[in-house]
C-alpha cells in the first residue's frame, strides 16, 4: 500500500472518529436551547442516553461483520447511517423525533468508533501503530474538549440544528477519502461467510435491556429489564458456544491478555466516564462556579490524556506494554484517591490536579492494552477483539453513571435529613440531572450536604480504580512481536 493511500485513509478515519466522539459532548451546550424550542424537558436525559445505548449495542456487531465482509463496506454503511441520523436530528420538530434520530445517529457512531481503531490495526505495522494509536487517542481527547465549545458557538451564532448538520460535509469528505484510498483483499469467490443472526439479536436485546434497566435503576420497570438482560445474555452465552462465526468471540476470553484488557476496561470505564460525569456538578453545586468554569475543570484531564497517550505509545516497544499499563494505573489510582477526599473546602485547582493524574494514567494504559491485543490476536478476530475492548469501557461507564447516580441520590437524601432539611426543599432533580440548573441557589447547608454525598460517591470510584489496578497486575509478561505486519497489504511504499 502506498504511503499516500495510507495518509488519505488515516485522515478520513480520524475525521470520522472525531465526529462520532464529539457528538456525545457537543449536544450538551445546545440542549437548553433545543428544549426551549421543542419542549419535552421530561425527556431531556434520553437525548444523551439513547445515543450511548445504540452505539454501545452495535459496536461488537460492526466489528464482527467487518471481519466477515471487509472494513471498507462496513465503514461506508456506518458513516451513511451516521449522516442520516445527523440530518434527521436537525430536521426534528419534537423531542420524540430528536430522540429517534439520535438513536439512528448512535448506530452509525457505534460502527465508526471501533472501525477507526480496527482499520489502524489493519494498515500499520506494530512499530507504526505505536505512534499512530497515540494520535488517535489524542483525537478522542480533543473532540471531548472542543465539543462543548463548538456546540455553544453554533447555538449562539448560527442555529442549534447546525450542531448536527456540521457533520454532513465532514462525513462526505471522510467517506470519499476512505473509499478512494482503501483497498482490501476480497473474499474468495464462492465462499459465503456465516452470520450469527441469533447472536446479534440476543446481544442487541441483552445490552439494550441492561442499559435501559440501569438508566431507570430502582424502579419496578428497571428490575424487569435487568431480569430480561440476565436471561438474554445467558442465552447469548449458550448460543455463542456453538455458533460457527460467533458475534461475541468467547474463545478470545481464554486468552489471558484479552480477558484482562476487557475486565480492566469495565472498571476503568466505570471510574473514568462515571466519575467524570459528576465533576461539573461538584464544581457548580459546591464551589458555586459558572457552567463554563465547570467545563474547564475537565480540560487538564483530557490534555494530560492526549499527551500521555502519545508519549506512552512511542515508549511501548522500549519499556514494554505491561510496564506502561501498571505505571499508568498506579497514577490513575492516585488521582482517584485525591478525588475521594473532596470536601466543602476543596478548591477547583485540587480537583484539576487529581483529574490530570487520572488522565495521565488512562493515556498510558488504554492505548497500551489496545496495541498489545491488536498485535497478538489472529487477523480473523481483529475486528471483534477491538470492538470488544471499546464495548467493555462503554459498558463500564454506563454502569458507573447509573450506580454512582443512585449512591449520590441516597447519600444526599440521608445527609439532608440529618441536617433537618427536607429533600423536597432541595432541587434534587436539577442537581443530579444533566444541567444542574438549581445548584447556584443552594443554601450553605445544602452545599455541604452535596459535597459529603459526592465524597461518598468518589470513594466508591476509588475502590473500583483499585480493582482496575489489581486486574492490570494480572497482565501477562509475554512480549508482543515487533515484526507483526498489517494485513492484507503489509508493505507501505513510497508513492
Amino acid at each position: 500500500m502506498t504511503r499516500r493511500r495510507v495518509v488519505l485513509i488515516t485522515l478520513g478515519v480520524m475525521m470520522s472518529l472525531f465526529m462520532a466522539s464529539m457528538e456525545s459532548t457537543v449536544i450538551a451546550t445546545a440542549m437548553p436551547t433545543i428544549v426551549s424550542e421543542l419542549g419535552g424537558i421530561q425527556s431531556y436525559s434520553w437525548v444523551f442516553a439513547i445515543y450511548m445505548l445504540t452505539s454501545t449495542t452495535v459496536g461488537p456487531i460492526f466489528g464482527k461483520l467487518s471481519d466477515l465482509y471487509g472494513r471498507r463496506p462496513l465503514y461506508m454503511v456506518a458513516i451513511a447511517v451516521f449522516m442520516l441520523g445527523s440530518l434527521l436530528c436537525g430536521l426534528a420538530t419534537s423531542m420524540s423525533q430528536l430522540i429517534a434520530a439520535r438513536a439512528i445517529q448512535g448506530v452509525g457512531a457505534g460502527g465508526l468508533l471501533p472501525l477507526a481503531f480496527i482499520i489502524v490495526g489493519d494498515i500499520f505495522t506494530l512499530e507504526q501503530r505505536t505512534k499512530v494509536q497515540g494520535l488517535f487517542s489524542g483525537v478522542w481527547g480533543v473532540s471531548s474538549i472542543l465539543g462543548p465549545l463548538i456546540g455553544g458557538f453554533l447555538v449562539d451564532r448560527v442555529a442549534w440544528q447546525w450542531v448536527f448538520w456540521i457533520n454532513l460535509p465532514a462525513a462526505v469528505v471522510a467517506a470519499g477519502l476512505v473509499w478512494m484510498a482503501w483497498r482490501g483483499v476480497p473474499r474468495p469467490a464462492g465462499v459465503r461467510p456465516a452470520i450469527d443472526y441469533a447472536g446479534a439479536i440476543l446481544l442487541s436485546i441483552g445490552v439494550a435491556s441492561l442499559l435501559l434497566g440501569l438508566n431507570e435503576l430502582g424502579s419496578l420497570q428497571s428490575n424487569g429489564l435487568l431480569l430480561l438482560a440476565v436471561a438474554t445474555l445467558t442465552a447469548l452465552f449458550l448460543v455463542e458456544r456453538r455458533a460457527e462465526a460467533p458475534i461475541l468471540p468467547l474463545h478470545l476470553f481464554r486468552w489471558r491478555l484479552f480477558a484482562v484488557a476487557c475486565v480492566h476496561g469495565v472498571f476503568a470505564g466505570w471510574v473514568l466516564f462515571g466519575g467524570m460525569s459528576y465533576v461539573p456538578l461538584f464544581v457548580q453545586g459546591v464551589l458555586g462556579t459558572s457552567a463554563t468554569q465547570a467545563g474547564t475543570t475537565l480540560t487538564p484531564m483530557l490534555l494530560s490524556w492526549v499527551l500521555s497517550s502519545i508519549v506512552a505509545s512511542r515508549l511501548l516497544l522500549k519499556v514494554g506494554y505491561r510496564t506502561l499499563i501498571i505505571t499508568g494505573m498506579v497514577t490513575f489510582v492516585i488521582g482517584a484517591g485525591l478525588m475521594a477526599r473532596v470536601s466543602p473546602t476543596t478548591t477547583q485547582l485540587e480537583i484539576m490536579v487529581a483529574l490530570s493524574l487520572m488522565g495521565l494514567g488512562m493515556g498510558a494504559s488504554i492505548p497500551s492494552f489496545l496495541i498489545a491485543v491488536q498485535s497478538s490476536v489472529n487477523k480473523p478476530d481483529l475486528g471483534s477483539a477491538t470492538a470488544m475492548l471499546q464495548f467493555s469501557r462503554t459498558i463500564g461507564g454506563t454502569f458507573g453513571v447509573a450506580v454512582l447516580g443512585a449512591i449520590l441520590a441516597s447519600q444526599l437524601t440521608a445527609i439532608l435529613l440529618s441536617y433537618g432539611l427536607s429533600p423536597d426543599s432541595v432541587p434534587l432533580d436539577a442537581l443530579i440531572g444533566e444541567g444542574a440548573t438549581g445548584a447556584a441557589e443552594l443554601s450553605a447547608q445544602a452545599r455541604d450536604a452535596l459535597a459529603l454525598a459526592m465524597r461518598a460517591m468518589f470513594q466508591t470510584t476509588f475502590v473500583v480504580a483499585v480493582l482496575a489496578l489489581l486486574v492490570a497486575l494480572l497482565t501477562p509478561r509475554t512480549e508482543i512481536q515487533s515484526s507483526s505486519q498489517p494485513d492484507p497489504e503489509p508493505a507501505i511504499t513510497a508513492d
